[in-house]
């Protein structure tokens, strides 16, 4: 059983774990843990507490490659969808540094979404005022496409397996039923029950099943048919359900059918998150399965230095996973174009437009071409995303796995605690004690608010316990490392703002 603790603001939702409600707040204990880097301070009046020696750790290489340049026009080349990869590319061999945090990012203090330095503190000299928010992207004016002049281009990649085809509409509404899977929309592909039957080409094939997966998740198999059949979709399925694989093995095969990048192009594939953690998780995955293609990919969030992410939009990659603040920023300064993009993902939807990026959006999605596949996902499915799934997808399919509502993971033991806010910090303690008895459990704890979350560090490391903190004020490097050190045990207390809240299952 793990254990987890939510403090802060009420009405904030609770992590996966126990949960314990306190009075008017509730605390969550994960079977997790963390601890503060060197030299941090915490708390109020600017006291600092030292944690040892805090070594400069590198970031998180913002740009992954397969390592080919794909610029090229060599038009004799076949590029229909069929089981060739790209090995025999010219390739360039390019390596990012680490770089400290000294440019802005986009993160929430006190549940608004702001824009600041990663040295942000509330109050501060160095904020940035709520219009640089709501004035990013004022710069993008709204494309107007002549449809007579744009390139065609192919997105229907489907081919029925035998087996799907022989399979009855009976046993079909019998796997859905069994999957808790509801589809909407017409001409709904069958879903497929092993990786064979997607009917992916023989180098993504073999990359997925040398990682050991046995079959697909629900939403992967109902999902890659609908994404490799070219229609626009809508995936709902809770966090952890394998939606990323659902979309980015369907966009390696659109790229490996589309023409060449020629110098001065942007991506072909278009992915946006909410976080640069998700978006760094999703990078990590178009890697693993593009490399056999040779894809390259970069990964464009704030937080860290603008000029290694610009250097390596204008080499050309096929893949660009951006946070929307960031990619704005890009575009705008003219580094990058979004005219090849005729595959994009809304990864996360309804927490981008919790974060207040919904304008953002709407900015991104008006310079890409309205022939383009367009894939939306999403935990839940309230009507702000609904209305943007309306505005911006044509026809399109929809598949939900399970409640569309926010709901307490089944996977889970939960348990509320009652208890006065002074009794608080001594009942963290003591589960901590229990939980950390076993060597190699972790726990998670999250706060309302990044205050509360570098109290509660220092409370814990004062009294010897192994905390570190991670939310929005944190230099993107240090995010890097922390996490990296709750995977790796070294700190097993990790204590969090909702940077983690989605998606956290990279860290374990």
């Amino acid at each position: 059983m793990s254990y987890s603790s939510n403090y802060g603001a009420p009405g904030v939702p609770a992590p996966p774990g126990t949960l314990y409600n306190t009075a008017n707040s509730t605390s969550t204990y994960n079977g997790s843990s963390t601890a503060p880097p060197s030299s941090s301070t915490y708390g109020n009046g600017g006291s600092s507490y030292t944690s040892g020696t805090y070594k400069n750790s590198s970031s998180y290489n913002s740009s992954s490659y397969s390592s080919s340049s794909r610029y090229g026009n060599d038009r004799g080349v076949d590029r229909s969808y069929d089981d060739r990869s790209r090995r025999d590319r010219k390739e360039y061999d390019t390596r990012s540094s680490s770089y400290r945090d000294r440019s802005p990012t986009y993160d929430s203090y006190g549940g608004r979404d702001r824009y600041t330095s990663s040295s942000y503190r509330p109050g501060g000299s160095n904020s940035y005022s709520n219009d640089r928010m709501s004035n990013l992207g004022s710069g993008l004016v709204k494309q107007e496409w002549d449809f007579s002049k744009l390139h065609k281009f192919e997105k229907n990649f489907y081919r029925e397996h035998p087996n799907v085809v022989s399979r009855s509409m009976i046993e079909v509404e019998e796997y859905r039923k069994f999957h808790d899977m509801k589809v909407f929309g017409r001409d709904i592909p069958k879903p497929v029950e092993t990786f064979e039957e997607a009917n992916f080409p023989a180098y993504v094939l073999k990359e997925v099943l040398d990682l050991g997966f046995k079959a697909p998740t629900p939403i992967q198999s109902q999902g890659w048919p609908m994404a490799l059949s070219g229609r626009d979709v809508v995936g709902i399925a809770e966090t952890g359900s394998g939606k990323t694989l659902a979309y980015c093995l369907p966009a390696i095969v659109h790229i490996n059918a589309q023409p060449f990048l020629e110098p001065g192009d942007g991506p072909i594939v278009l992915i946006l998150a909410p976080t640069r953690e998700l978006a760094v998780q999703i990078q990590q995955e178009c890697t693993k399965f593009g490399k056999s293609s040779k894809i390259k990919n970069t990964c464009v969030y704030g937080g860290v230095p603008k000029g290694p992410q610009s250097r390596e939009l204008s080499q050309g990659v096929e893949i660009c996973i951006a946070t929307p603040g960031r990619l704005i920023d890009m575009l705008e300064s003219r580094r990058t174009n979004l005219r090849r993009v005729t595959y994009l993902v809304l990864d996360e939807a309804d927490r981008m437009l919790d974060m207040g990026f919904e304008p953002q959006i709407r900015k991104i999605v008006d310079q890409i071409r309205p022939d383009r596949q367009t894939l939306m996902w999403s935990a839940t499915w309230p009507k702000e995303v609904k209305k943007l799934a309306e505005d911006y997808l044509h026809d399109f399919i929809q598949v939900n796995i399970g409640s569309l509502d926010l709901s307490a993971s089944h996977n889970i033991t939960q348990i509320v605690e009652v208890c006065a806010e002074y009794e608080k910090r001594a009942k963290l303690v003591k589960h901590l004690e229990r939980i950390m008895d076993q060597k190699d459990n972790k726990t998670l704890i999250f706060t309302g608010t990044k205050r509360t979350a570098d109290e509660i560090t220092k409370y814990l490391r004062q009294d010897g316990w192994p905390a570190l903190a991670i939310h929005g004020d944190k230099a993107q490097s240090e995010r890097d490392w922390v996490l990296s050190e709750f995977r790796s045990g070294k700190s097993p207390i990790m204590v969090a703002t909702d940077v983690a809240s989605r998606g956290i299952g990279m860290i374990y």
